[in-house]
């Protein structure tokens, strides 16, 4: 018989860099979970993206085990790393921060797609076109 899964935890941690402190502790901690056992794992899984977002899935059992699943990093993550800026505009509208080329936009693209809810590249672009957009990113061709 199946696992009963008591509950699914989303977090975003800095890849290789789990530690027992928040947000992981609190966050498995509440459900019972092997907060040192999820570090060693994921540090280890996670260990060649250094330094880069991760976001998570931690799916808890009953019996107290968990399993867990990585995904790409966040499309506004990759976007100000693609534009070297520290955070996107306070008024997008009006402001500019940065700018990225169409070449930046369609490899991010390619990097979120298995994450995106969508099946081919060019919507895949228009949703990366769109999160740059809001950031206050301009696209150069």
């Amino acid at each position: 018989m199946a696992k009963k899964v008591i509950a699914t935890v989303r977090l975003q941690i800095k890849g290789g860099e789990a530690t027992p402190s928040p947000p992981v502790g609190p966050a498995l901690g509440q459900h019972g979970v092997n907060i040192a056992e999820f570090c060693k794992a994921f540090n280890a899984k996670t260990k060649d993206k250094k330094g880069i977002i991760v976001p998570v899935v931690v799916t808890i059992y009953s019996d107290r085990s968990f399993t867990f699943v990585t995904k790409t990093p966040p499309t506004s993550f990759l976007l100000k790393q693609a534009a070297k800026i520290a955070k996107g505009a306070h008024e997008t509208k009006r402001e500019v921060v940065g700018e990225v080329t169409r070449k930046q936009i369609e490899e991010i693209a390619k990097i979120k797609l298995p994450d995106l809810n969508c099946y081919d590249l060019e919507t895949a672009i228009k949703i990366v076109e769109g999160t740059a957009k809001s950031m206050g990113i301009v696209i150069k061709e």
